[in-house]
């Protein structure tokens, strides 16, 4: 009976009764698209920084991280990537080798990073740089003498596909050591430092010339199918013991892109609990309203022996279907949008400036959505919840009015 009389109680303002469900539906709107249009944004920019070197996890040698060096490497044999590669959430375990050192022509040289990767191995799907080829192609074979260079290098050593170039880095014993190239492929990746400053060779050719020994890397860039699931990764690769490795997550790895997304984090924290404070304090509004508009109802229902927890329990329930049906509404006013995004996204690449990157890594420019499951769990427990607490003081008002005064007065 409770529930039939809550309803039609809601139903006798049909209008005010929209308008608040349409309120609490704004803000699952409002804050479910802002969740999507973040978790994506955090997503790209991890993803898209694993795949320009160092991976979700990374395999390092003990020591590597706080003072890199080339003579710091470790056997990444077969053995150690098939073990990688068959643990949960894991896709590919690539090594390769990073290094500093020179480009130079017969007329200018600059300074950038040398990456050495296994063509065999190395996908699109997993390099960025591959993804980013805008002309020529990548060495076929790991010992190739070729080269992939990036645009505004290219643009400053007056490079072109089939022209040679000089790089130079300290070997393991700290000897400076060279050799030729032929650049068989130029990237794009739009950000101004690293189209500037980095070189893809080939693995064994780098190997040979720094005096790695067969199967020896500075690392291996190992990839997820979803980087929330880096730490477990993780824990499961040191219980692997490799000897004489370390193993980081892409959150020590990289740090100033962790850095951002926590303070972005918080923000938009601060940002969902305001929208809930304005959908609480519209349900608030309209049930108090409603209560006050009801004294000499509820004074008779108290008159006739209605109990004052009866009347809680009432209001309470009225909150409870406002709640419920905001939801509902919210699903439907959520579901265009989140079809849109997901699927096409909405380009705002006319809003940004060319080459927009966050600490070397470039931003998508097309705005989409990623959800969760526990994150609409949560967003729609949270609304819900704050539903049910914006009707806790109406309906204690409610259940503590005089029932012969709020008679008299209404």
């Amino acid at each position: 009976m409770m529930w039939r009389l809550a309803w039609r109680n809601l139903l006798r303002r049909r209008r005010r009764t929209l308008l608040t469900a349409l309120s609490v539906a704004t803000g699952l709107w409002v804050t479910l698209l802002f969740t999507g249009i973040a978790n994506h944004n955090w997503d790209n920019m991890v993803n898209t920084s694993a795949k320009m070197g160092l991976g979700h996890v990374t395999i390092e040698p003990a020591g590597y991280l706080q003072s890199p060096s080339a003579n710091k490497r470790f056997t990444a044999d077969a053995k150690l990537l098939s073990i990688t590669e068959a643990l949960p959430n894991v896709t590919r375990a690539i090594p390769r080798i990073m290094a500093e050192g020179m480009i130079a022509t017969a007329t200018k040289s600059v300074g950038g990073s040398i990456i050495g990767i296994d063509p065999a191995r190395e996908t699109a799907e997993h390099n960025f740089f591959l993804r980013s080829l805008a002309t020529g192609r990548l060495f076929h074979t790991a010992d190739e003498p070729g080269v992939m260079v990036g645009i505004r290098l290219a643009e400053k050593l007056n490079l072109k596909l089939g022209k040679k170039l000089v790089y130079t880095a300290a070997d393991v014993h700290g000897n400076i050591v060279s050799d030729l190239a032929r650049v068989t492929g130029i990237f794009q990746t739009g950000v101004e430092a690293v189209d500037g400053g980095v070189i893809l060779l080939p693995l064994e050719k780098l190997r040979h010339m720094l005096g790695y020994s067969d199967n020896e890397a500075t690392l291996v860039a190992v990839f997820l199918n979803d980087q929330r699931r880096a730490s477990e990764v993780r824990t499961a690769i040191i219980a692997q013991a490799f000897p004489g490795t370390e193993t980081w997550t892409w959150s020590e790895t990289q740090t100033e892109i962790a850095g951002m997304i926590t303070i972005d984090h918080i923000s938009h924290l601060f940002f969902q609990f305001f929208i809930g404070l304005l959908v609480a304090a519209g349900i608030l509004d309209t049930i108090l309203m409603s209560v006050l508009e009801r004294k000499r109802e509820f004074g008779v229902m108290l008159a006739v022996g209605s109990s004052p927890l009866f009347l809680f329990r009432l209001v309470l329930t009225e909150s409870f279907f406002i709640g419920l049906l905001g939801l509902m509404l919210g699903v439907v006013v959520n579901s265009p949008f989140y079809i849109y995004l997901s699927r096409w996204g909405y380009n705002l690449g006319s809003l940004l400036p060319e080459g927009y990157d966050l600490s070397r890594v470039p931003l998508d420019p097309v705005m989409r959505v990623i959800y969760y499951p526990a994150d609409v769990a949560g967003i729609a427990a949270a609304i819900f919840g704050l539903a049910l607490l914006a009707g806790l003081y109406p309906a204690w008002k409610a259940s503590r009015l005089p029932p012969v005064e709020s008679i008299r007065s209404a």
